[in-house]
């Protein structure tokens, strides 16, 4: 999943440093310094010689091992200052920004990966403007998608670690899937178990995924129009309007169905979300179905607008 391969590629760029200190190191040593078994070593060991300064495939890693002692052929080679060909900063920086959007990523890991970024960006120059217009979505992981997918027609239920962005966080749940569906991305509908209540789950958030014994049992609901979750999970662009809307306990869903900027604590456990809207209009629906558990903050306009449609609405119940 997502965590262990963050963790693996930070283990990997320490060992390029560490081996290139320790020429024919043991590979017990090595296993024992980094904590893990031999076998995850020698899998790392594998990956490496694909490696390297070249995007184009040259000037890869040369290491290999004996099974006892690991040897690194070329680290002159590839220690001459990196330079980057226009097409090779793009793509540096496009995986880059992909990589810092990972659910399961350090804070401290996604700080330094956004600070080297944008000293990259700076000295890439035009290359860096190219690159502000391509983006990279993680697709959910096959065996994710199979295991919802079979959950379903088996009718049996789910455990999951799952990254929540408003909390920034990853909690354990138990789910009863509902349906799977696409807007852009992948969304598995179901009912938690943590909240007993209905949630929409991004197939590429879940961290980790089991399928139980226990019989799916979701409490009978009517299925949501798949055109309403179509409004709300578009994704938006750093160019559109930014919309502040504040919710209470109850409205803290909004956060799992709309792309965001930030979703902030309040002190009643409501939420301040700061978000994008190609057309802000569209929000007043939102605002609408919300009632008393959310309002739009600014723009004003906005805000005035979601008022009098809600004027409007009341007044229309009594006539």
């Amino acid at each position: 999943m997502a965590g262990n391969a963050i963790d693996q590629t930070r283990r990997m760029l320490s060992l390029v440093t560490y081996l290139r200190e320790r020429p024919g190191a043991r590979v017990a040593d090595v296993a024992r310094a980094f904590g893990i078994s031999e076998d995850e070593l020698i899998a790392d060991l594998d990956v490496l010689p694909l490696c390297g300064t070249s995007f184009r495939g040259g000037d890869l890693l040369d290491i290999d091992t004996d099974g006892e002692r690991i040897w690194w052929h070329n680290p002159d080679d590839v220690a001459e200052p990196l330079r980057l060909a226009a097409d090779e900063a793009t793509a540096l920086l496009v995986a880059a920004r992909a990589v810092a959007t990972l659910p399961g990523l350090r804070e401290g890991d996604r700080d330094a990966l956004l600070r080297a970024t944008a000293k990259l960006e700076a000295a890439a120059g035009e290359a860096a403007g190219a690159s502000s217009r391509l983006s990279v979505i993680f697709e959910s992981e096959g065996g994710v998608f199979a295991d919802v997918d079979r959950a379903i027609s088996e009718r049996r239920r789910l455990w999951l670690r799952y990254y929540s962005p408003a909390r920034d966080e990853i909690t354990e749940r138990e789910v009863d899937p509902i349906r799977l569906f696409a807007v852009g991305r992948t969304y598995m509908e179901a009912w938690c178990r943590l909240s007993e209540a209905r949630r929409t789950f991004r197939l590429d958030r879940v961290v980790e995924i089991k399928l139980l014994d226990d019989a799916s049992d979701p409490p009978p609901i009517e299925l949501r129009d798949l055109s309403d979750l179509s409004s709300a999970l578009v994704q938006t662009g750093a160019e559109d309007p930014e919309v502040v809307v504040e919710v209470g306990p109850g409205g803290r869903w909004v956060a799992e169905y709309y792309p965001h900027d930030s979703a902030d604590e309040l002190p009643d456990g409501g939420l301040r979300i700061t978000l994008r809207a190609p057309d802000p209009g569209s929000l007043r629906r939102l605002a609408l179905r919300l009632g008393r558990d959310g309002r739009i903050v600014s723009p004003q306009e906005l805000a005035d607008s979601a008022r009098d449609a809600a004027r409007q609405a009341l007044a229309a119940y009594g006539e």
